[in-house]
């Protein structure tokens, strides 16, 4: 099967992030009155934020969820309007560009919202570069269930799953990939998790970087 689309996370696997996610979460966790680990909250990156802070935040009632997450919400759309910091992984760009010209079609799923990600976004080199993007609340489940994927396939018009590709750094991003039935699904290790971490979960291959995708996708001669 030849490859049609490819459909990326954002934060740890095109953009830096340097646990900047993580942070906000915690922040916003420790002012509504609750501590929680880092490895419980890595473990969560990923899925739709609101479920996360539902996992982690035991004995919360929804009010306490709703808030710990606009909170969430407002601390990270704060963090990636003002701080100078936020970049894409090396090689992102250099990426998708190679695959435009290989005709394969660029989504980007993502376990935030949309208010959140149009800021970030905006502050990225991609203008011409992405064909479709899906956020969390865009869709009636999150990772690691298969929505995301299905609706980025109708947004980019490809039919079939098999010919797609879904690239992340989280066990989220491997399970999505795995239950829509992608014909690839993409491990980077150079994010939130190592590649000892994610091998333990179904995959299809484990790459460094998303720099390193071009030579894969050449290498298993799954362009058309």
């Amino acid at each position: 099967m030849k490859i049609q689309a490819v459909i990326f996370d954002l934060a740890g696997t095109t953009v830096q992030d340097d646990n900047s996610v993580v942070k906000c979460l915690d922040d916003a966790l420790r002012a509504g009155g609750y501590e929680v680990a880092f490895a419980e909250l890595n473990g969560r990156m990923g899925i739709p934020k609101p479920l996360a802070v539902r996992q982690v935040a035991t004995g919360a009632s929804d009010e306490e969820i709703e808030a710990i997450h606009a909170d969430f919400q407002r601390r990270m759309i704060a963090f990636y309007r003002e701080t100078p910091d936020v970049k894409e992984i090396e090689g992102a760009s250099d990426t998708f560009r190679w695959l435009k010209s290989k005709g394969i079609k660029i989504g980007l799923d993502t376990g935030f919202d949309r208010a959140t990600v149009e800021v970030l976004l905006n502050r990225l080199p991609w203008q011409g570069l992405i064909d479709a993007s899906v956020t969390s609340d865009e869709v009636e489940r999150g990772r690691p269930h298969p929505d995301l994927i299905f609706e980025a396939m109708k947004r980019l018009g490809v039919s079939d799953v098999e010919a797609v590709a879904k690239v992340g750094d989280t066990p989220s991003d491997l399970g999505e990939g795995t239950s829509a039935g992608c014909g690839m699904v993409i491990g980077v290790w150079a994010g939130t998790h190592t590649q000892e971490q994610l091998s333990s979960y179904p995959h299809t291959h484990l790459i460094e970087s998303v720099a390193d995708l071009p030579s894969l996708l050449e290498r298993l001669d799954v362009l058309a």
